[in-house]
């Protein structure tokens, strides 16, 4: 069993952070566990969708572009499961667009960052959505 799953006892708040990037996975571990929050990573939408299902988070920072399985298809099928209908999903892409963010919320994400994002903007979002 990984250490991301035997830590499931821990109470700090689980955010699982989904991006095909080791950087992007490495800052945002970093600076979230400097916040008090516990993390776990996958690196695609499929592995995703099982972290979600095992690990239960409360709360997904879900990358859009990836390899395997994107973003918005992983976010489909967390959905797809019936408690996790609660479960705050917020879409991270560089894409600015408009037709990007209608497309994230579509898919069942509660909101949708571009990058470079602020991390204090970037942290409110996060306790508004757990909180």
């Amino acid at each position: 069993m990984s250490p991301e799953l035997q830590n499931q006892n821990d109470p700090r708040p689980t955010i699982l952070v989904v991006d095909d990037f080791d950087d992007t996975r490495l800052l945002l571990r970093t600076w979230l566990r400097k916040k008090g929050y516990r993390v776990v990573e996958a690196e695609n939408g499929n592995e995703a969708v099982a972290k979600a299902r095992e690990v239960e988070p409360d709360l997904i920072i879900m990358d859009v572009e990836m390899p395997e399985l994107d973003g918005l298809s992983a976010t489909r099928k967390i959905r797809a499961v019936k408690d996790s209908a609660v479960l705050p999903i917020i879409a991270v892409s560089a894409y600015g667009a408009d037709q990007f963010r209608e497309q994230a919320l579509a898919a069942g994400c509660n909101e949708y960052v571009s990058t470079p994002f602020e991390p204090d903007e970037l942290e409110k979002l996060i306790h508004s959505l757990i909180a």
